[in-house]
């Protein structure tokens, strides 16, 4: 039950009855024409666009429409007020029963409530993470998993065929300063003494990994050439660290579909393929770039390299795919990774890159544009930084991980439901502040701690319905009468549960998770509100005398755990049922 889209329904039926009238002209298009809830709750429950929009194509003034708008509105029962204000906008008030209607609605579908059919089965592809495979994750990545795995579910709640990807970037040089690392653990492990230069990795979590090559192959690479053993050992250490970042990921409660290694497209025909594909259409040249703006680099110097014209799809320079030496560029197989999944027939992508990728943007959206001749759209989602702190001074790293503050840090610390709500209450490309000890605290001030207190506050009312041997589940509550639920702190709660399945499509749309937090801290704040007048209107509290009083304010409080429950899922975070 989506009550926006029903009363926008009435909207446009009301407008086509005006075109039959002749108060309208007809071929208007009614795309653009919106019910929304008004920007200040005082003027309204709803308010619509349709007399700004159609003034202007319609040749009459926009109150005119407005008026006769609200005149067709107010003969329908669920429309109990519809006022013009200003130049043209149409504000409606909804009677009481309509409210009473979403909580019963919310009841009889429990946690498929809100759900939508939005994505038709659409195929749709969400990278993310994506880390070298050279150590531990750290919480930037932290930040990216929440993200992505947030967005993948919101966008399976809303009807896609989600498909949950990581890309192993196990085809660069980055692995083989991995395998020169784990050789000097495994020579460390022999009982040399080692150094590790810059551009190594020092960490701890590669003690384990020469240990264990050492179990494997003894002294066989013990002081011998890198041709020798750089190959196996890279294979080694990169095993040993997807081994690793999976656990991490599990740790967070990331579980991915597919995991894609970078190394497979080389030597398999892949890389060239897509780039004949480009070719094919004419993008592909040999040519000399012109210099990098600004101050010319001492060791730039023109030379000839194979180009992908990426600007005849928006790039501002067309993009090396091979350099004069020969060897492929880092483009060439993100190129064909993207053609890969668009050969798998993917409807629509999503990359979730860091904020350091800000500069791959335009040239990965040309690529696809250009691959797929403009049919399969890709979003590249960028997120900010995440700042730590603890006891009002900067979280420092940890020793296991050598240079960064991992995943394990935090979620050790915190556990990975506070870890994952919080991650989700800025939006994506706004940096992150992370207090340990805000985000612990029980106050209103901590989001998480506020939502999930109202839903273990109606848990505890259930309990205790329970208790007084009131029936309250669900199938009862929602076959009861809910026309004594007037008052106005009852229907501002209704009035909030019934933006959820809205709220749901418009978060799917524009890829933005955090709107369900946003969503479910105001949704918390409804419910406390409620619970607090009820110490001040003994006839609000949610537990009366009898159990046919009792039962339909029961039926309200069930309804907001419902859509709690559900809001926290697409998170990936466990609603709790008491507090500790």
């Amino acid at each position: 039950m989506n009550l926006f889209t029903d009363i926008r329904a009435l909207v446009i039926a009301s407008l086509d009855a005006m075109v039959a009238e002749g108060v309208l002209p007809e071929g208007l298009d009614f795309t653009n024409v919106a019910v929304e809830p008004p920007r200040d709750a005082a003027h309204g429950d709803m308010a619509t666009n349709a007399a700004m929009v159609l003034a202007k194509p319609a040749g009459m003034k926009p109150r005119d429409i407005a008026d006769a708008l609200a005149a067709h509105l107010m003969a329908d029962t669920r429309i109990t007020f519809a006022e013009v204000a200003g130049p043209g906008f149409l504000n409606l008030r909804l009677d009481a029963g309509v409210w009473q209607g979403v909580v019963k609605a919310a009841l009889e579908d429990g946690v498929a409530f809100g759900r939508s059919g939005m994505g038709a089965g659409a195929k749709i592809n969400v990278e993310y993470v994506s880390a070298n495979p050279t150590g531990p994750l750290h919480v930037g990545h932290t930040r990216g998993a929440v993200f992505g795995d947030a967005l993948a579910s919101l966008l399976s709640y809303a009807g896609y065929d989600v498909t949950r990807e990581y890309y192993i970037n196990d085809g660069g040089a980055q692995v083989d300063v991995l395998a020169r690392s784990a050789y000097l653990r495994y020579l460390e492990a022999h009982g040399q003494e080692v150094a590790f230069e810059d551009g190594t990795y020092p960490g701890d979590y590669l003690i384990a990994v020469g240990e264990a090559l050492k179990a494997k192959v003894g002294d066989a690479f013990v002081d011998k050439g890198e041709q020798f053993w750089l190959e196996d050992v890279r294979d080694f250490a990169t095993d040993a660290m997807m081994t690793l970042i999976r656990e991490d990921l599990a740790a967070l409660g990331v579980e991915m579909d597919v995991f894609y290694s970078e190394k497979s497209l080389y030597g398999t025909g892949q890389i060239e393929a897509a780039l004949k594909a480009l070719d094919d259409k004419g993008l592909i040249y040999e040519g000399v770039l012109e210099p990098p703006k600004g101050k010319k680099p001492e060791d730039w110097e023109p030379r000839k390299q194979t180009l992908f014209k990426s600007t005849d799809h928006g790039d501002d320079v067309d993009r090396p795919v091979k350099k004069s030496d020969g060897g492929w560029t880092y483009f060439a197989p993100d190129i064909a990774y993207h053609y890969d999944k668009i050969e798998r027939g993917f409807d629509a992508l999503i990359d979730v890159f860091g904020s350091d990728h800000g500069g791959y943007v335009k040239r990965m959206k040309a690529a696809v544009s250009a691959l797929s001749d403009g049919r399969v759209p890709v979003d590249i989602k960028l997120c900010q930084l995440v700042r730590l702190f603890k006891n009002g001074e900067p979280f420092k790293m940890s020793k296991r991980a050598g240079t960064f503050v991992t995943l394990r840090d935090v979620v050790d610390q915190v556990g990975p439901d506070v870890t994952r709500f919080v991650m989700l209450t800025r939006k994506n490309d706004a940096p992150l502040d992370f207090d340990f000890d805000k985000v612990t605290e029980q106050s209103k001030d901590n989001p998480v701690f506020y939502v999930q207190y109202a839903h273990a506050r109606v848990c505890s009312v259930l309990r205790k319905a329970a208790e007084a041997s009131i029936q309250a589940d669900d199938a009862t509550l929602a076959a009861l009468d809910l026309s004594g639920n007037t008052h106005e702190a009852e229907l501002a709660v209704a009035r909030k549960l019934a933006e959820w399945p809205r709220l749901v499509e418009i978060a799917a749309r524009t890829h933005e998770p955090h709107r369900i937090a946003f969503y479910l801290y105001e949704l918390a704040g409804e419910l406390h509100g409620l619970w607090n007048r009820g110490n001040d209107v003994p006839e609000l509290r949610f537990l009366q005398d009898d159990a046919a009083t009792s039962q339909p304010k029961i039926a309200l409080a069930r309804a907001v755990s419902i859509v709690i429950s559900a809001g926290l899922g697409i998170l990936g975070v466990t609603p709790v049922t008491e507090m500790r």
